[in-house]
């Protein structure tokens, strides 16, 4: 059951509320979900979105979408410097995205596991839908 107090009117933007009504039972929700997150965990997920958050980022993760790839052929694939790769590969192994190794004299790298790909996937299906 909805708990509604008519406050004060608080704006009149069309996509706000025009009066504050407290719904406690979805306050309650919210307040449990929010329980299922550590700071830590938010962090975490804050800067995996913003390095997603670069579209060389995004170019370099759909690429190795194909699979594996050595920085040559990611600058040669995007047409990108090969320090400039190597910068945005190094960002992306940071935060566990990209993983890579080592084979003679080339680093190959690869998506550090399937939920990089489910997530770049799940994000442009949903920049595609409109």
């Amino acid at each position: 059951m909805f708990t509604r107090q008519r406050i004060r009117k608080v704006s009149t933007l069309k996509d706000d509320c025009e009066a504050c009504i407290i719904h406690e039972e979805a306050v309650d929700r919210a307040k449990a979900k929010a329980k299922e997150l550590d700071d830590t965990t938010i962090i975490r997920l804050s800067e995996i979105f913003k390095i997603m958050g670069d579209p060389t980022r995004l170019k370099i993760i759909h690429a190795l979408s194909s699979g594996e790839m050595c920085v040559c052929d990611i600058a040669a694939a995007l047409g990108m410097e090969h320090s400039a790769i190597s910068h945005q590969l190094r960002l992306l192994r940071n935060t566990r995205l990209a993983k890579y190794r080592k084979q003679g004299k080339e680093a190959v790298y690869s998506l550090d596991d399937e939920h990089v790909l489910k997530l770049f996937s799940e994000g442009l299906e949903h920049a595609r839908h409109g």
